[in-house]
């Protein structure tokens, strides 16, 4: 395999960009090193070059939050026949990152395509808008599995790769390679937990983030555990309401927003956090969670949330609350909050267990795992189940 094409809505550089971009992007990153040529094509943003370098990665930028489609597909067409920003490239595979709405290169990329999907958006779609969220879930649900009915699907996690069968994907053509992480910047602090109760949230700050539940336990709590304190560490265009919603819960001394962070500061907060909360909708995993894990600090999440049922070992590594029909508790987040804020022994343990189970992921592992499952669909293979570097099962269709 000599090139590969990745799209994407956005990149990390985009202001709105998360884990799932992180995700594609450390792929990318691990291909090159491998070797292959790597094209990103992705939706540009103010400040943004049409055309960049990054990690080895070739970016290429065009259009919006829904342009980026349709620009994206006209640039493939047209540099098969040498004209416009993807002139001269041939790759051998294609990943389509399917976040909620797939780019539907199978079309036009005339190579094999794998479909990259963290989760499906059932859940977050409403905040589109009724006509976009009806449109959005049906092309998402129902079209897509139907166009890519032949082609590889890779996902970042076991409840996702079911996810993805209840809609219809046969399980003989879902790979599930988990997220990496990074290592330890040199300059991180020792972990050094802060003198008062600490919680941490590392997140996106968008509506399915459910931060707010976050914000209503620690009002909760306040009185029953003196100077608790909540570092909100992330950006997001929902942070505004988040600030009101402080304001509202009378907790202004108690909550701060740090806003975007670099890898170091990052990690200096949540090396001194207590406890790292993640009361998010949905996840496909929680990257979040292995990296507060990393610094011995355990999550405590919705079991609801899908991804979090496997990044997080309920119980070892940390504590996932409610049902899995029942998308929020805000009582049974706060209790288990407070069981760990005051109970040093299980928080240190769950904690130590998570530092542990986080050395077994790491970025490399995950650019070659991803690297096997696009060699087998070059190969005319498909490849099913959790992707082991030893193990990898491909299946001639």
């Amino acid at each position: 395999m000599r090139e590969v094409l990745l799209l994407c809505w956005r990149d990390t550089g985009h202001p709105q960009g998360g884990g799932s971009e992180r995700y594609l992007e450390q792929v990318g990153a691990g291909l090159a090193r491998l070797g292959v040529k790597v094209t990103l094509r992705t939706a540009s943003y103010p400040g943004a070059p049409a055309e960049e370098w990054v990690d080895g990665i070739r970016i290429s930028r065009a259009g919006g939050r829904l342009g980026v489609y349709p620009r994206a597909l006209a640039a493939i067409l047209a540099g098969r026949v040498g004209f416009g920003p993807l002139r001269g490239i041939r790759p051998d595979a294609v990943v389509d990152t399917q976040n909620g709405i797939p780019f539907f290169s199978r079309l036009v990329s005339g190579a094999p395509v794998t479909l990259l999907v963290h989760h499906c958006h059932r859940e977050q779609w409403p905040v589109a808008g009724p006509l976009m969220a009806k449109l959005g879930w049906w092309l998402e649900s129902a079209v897509s599995p139907r166009v890519h009915r032949r082609n590889q699907y890779l996902t970042v996690s076991l409840p996702s790769a079911d996810e993805l069968v209840t809609l219809g994907v046969d399980r003989g053509r879902v790979a599930v390679v988990r997220n990496g992480v990074d290592a330890l910047p040199a300059t991180t602090p020792e972990d050094v937990r802060s003198a008062h109760p600490s919680l941490s949230v590392l997140s996106r700050l968008v509506p399915h983030k459910q931060i707010e539940d976050a914000l209503a336990a620690v009002a909760a709590l306040r009185l029953r555990i003196p100077n608790l304190h909540l570092d909100v560490i992330g950006g997001g265009w929902w942070e505004e309401n988040l600030r009101d919603r402080v304001d509202e819960l009378g907790i202004p001394d108690a909550v701060t927003f740090h806003g975007h962070v670099d890898e170091r500061r990052k990690h200096e907060l949540l090396g001194r956090s207590w406890v790292h909360v993640m009361p998010s909708r949905k996840e496909g995993w929680g990257l979040a969670v292995v990296e507060a894990a990393q610094h011995g600090v355990p999550t405590v999440g919705y079991r609801s949330s899908k991804g979090l049922t496997d990044s997080i070992i309920d119980g070892v590594t940390g504590l996932l609350v409610g049902s899995e029909g029942r998308d929020r508790d805000v009582p049974a987040l706060t209790d288990a909050i407070a069981g760990l804020l005051l109970d040093a022994e299980v928080r240190d343990d769950l904690g130590e267990k998570a530092r542990v189970r986080a050395r077994e992921f790491s970025w490399e592992q995950c650019a070659n795992e991803v690297h096997s499952v696009l060699e087998a669909s070059v190969s005319g293979s498909h490849v099913s189940g959790l992707v082991s570097q030893a193990l990898p099962q491909p299946i001639r269709r």
